[in-house]
């Protein structure tokens, strides 16, 4: 396709998403939760069709040499799928935020004050390799009342286009509007900086995917951006921590799904219990297979290879851990807050004052006490299906579910009331 035959084809996306952006602020909860119970009868009716196109992905994917982590966050089997069904009708049973009154006042002129969720309008998600990501994205919008147009990469192209017929195809048939989900059906690189232009259709963007396309959308951007970096995930083990907790929290947060944003890459342990702890923990993980790179102080009490400067800001998304012996807690705070992501931190601590004063000081998203790190997500919230993780502060952080998808209002009412 030529430049000027893409950029047409994305806007014509946008004039329809807008249209369909003002019918669905005016849907009500009912018939949103209706449109939602047929998409998730859309996708399971549509299973061998979207599965063997997920097979299609997957044999592309190996040709072209992806990471078995890669893979795993592309792959679908029958039970992936559904799930993702199923979390379609989850998203029906979540409350409506749109019309929630945040507040409201009167004015001494009897002028009557309302702050009230609408919902953003029309947004754009450009994402990688997860199919799960198209459901997941076109769901939460519409419930939340907003448009969507989808940008999938090229990874799971198939998978992609045979999820998102599902979802029109079921959804349709309980009237949802022409253009409240609509996916880019190529993934010519030029579409991106189509998409980042276009502040005319789209209110919001959020890139979910590696570093290289989030810098490029938010260097493009002429609209809101919602981005989440890398997953650099720490956990401290304290001085005063229990042991055996402290293996378990470990453990799982590295190796209960290595391939996520809220997996463990980098583990901080208090200098006064490393000679105890370390064997007891690289123990469990060594027999998971996970690999352990440790500082000079690491490899002294366990079988590492050596940390570089670089291991400190990586995101592996795999079966590897970075380990640092650290002099204090303060020390520790230092690390995080230089090399960290801003995504999830965990103290693992008996000691509560302590516990307070490290969450307190930590400028991520999400700080946790004797917590696995995975609980880092919108579901474990209780959010149902997130849009993704923000590691933003403005206007959303952290696990991003129907809330963080609609912005406020201002209604005002009177008698007359003028100003002069």
């Amino acid at each position: 396709m030529t430049s000027e035959e893409i950029k047409d084809q994305v806007y014509d996306m946008g004039k329809k998403a807008r249209a369909a952006a003002l019918a669905l602020a005016i849907l009500s909860e009912k018939k949103k939760n209706e449109i939602l119970l047929a998409m998730a009868g859309g996708i399971r009716n549509a299973a061998p069709q979207i599965l063997e196109a997920n097979g299609r992905d997957i044999a592309a994917g190996e040709e072209r040499g992806l990471t078995s982590a890669m893979l795993d966050r592309l792959r679908l089997d029958p039970d992936r799928l559904e799930a993702v069904a199923a979390g379609v009708e989850k998203v029906a049973t979540l409350p409506d935020p749109v019309g929630e009154i945040l507040s409201e006042w009167d004015r001494p002129n009897g002028i009557q004050i309302q702050q009230l969720r609408v919902p953003i309008g029309v947004i754009g998600i450009i994402y990688e390799s997860r199919p799960n990501v198209t459901s997941d994205a076109a769901v939460l919008c519409l419930k939340s009342g907003n448009a969507t147009i989808l940008r999938g990469g090229s990874e799971a192209i198939h998978s992609n286009r045979a999820l998102a017929d599902a979802l029109q195809a079921g959804g349709e048939r309980a009237g949802l509007p022409e253009g409240a989900i609509q996916l880019i059906p190529f993934t010519d690189r030029e579409s991106v900086a189509v998409m980042a232009g276009m502040d005319k259709y789209l209110d919001l963007i959020i890139p979910r995917g590696g570093k290289g396309l989030i810098e490029t959308v938010v260097s493009l951007a002429r609209m809101p951006v919602i981005k989440h970096y890398d997953g650099i995930c720490h956990a401290y083990i304290h001085s005063e921590a229990d042991l055996e907790m402290a293996v378990k929290i470990v453990v799982d947060s590295k190796t209960q799904k290595p391939s996520v944003c809220n997996a463990l890459e980098t583990l901080l342990v208090d200098e006064a219990l490393a000679e105890q702890f370390l064997p007891m923990v690289a123990a469990v993980l060594s027999a998971k297979d996970v690999e352990l790179r440790g500082d000079e102080a690491t490899r002294k009490m366990i079988e590492a290879k050596a940390a570089t400067e670089e291991d400190w800001s990586t995101e592996y998304l795999d079966d590897i851990l970075a380990i640092k012996v650290v002099p204090s807690m303060q020390a520790a705070i230092d690390h995080i807050n230089e090399y960290s992501s801003q995504h999830t931190e965990v103290i693992v601590t008996k000691n509560r004052e302590m516990a307070d004063a490290f969450l307190s000081q930590i400028d991520s998203a999400c700080v946790f006490h004797n917590v696995s790190t995975r609980f880092s997500d919108g579901e474990e919230f209780g959010f149902g299906a997130e849009i993704g993780i923000s590691t933003d502060k403005l206007h959303a952080r952290g696990p991003m579910g129907l809330r963080e998808l609609t912005s406020y209002q201002y209604r005002v009412r009177g008698e007359g009331q003028v100003k002069a």
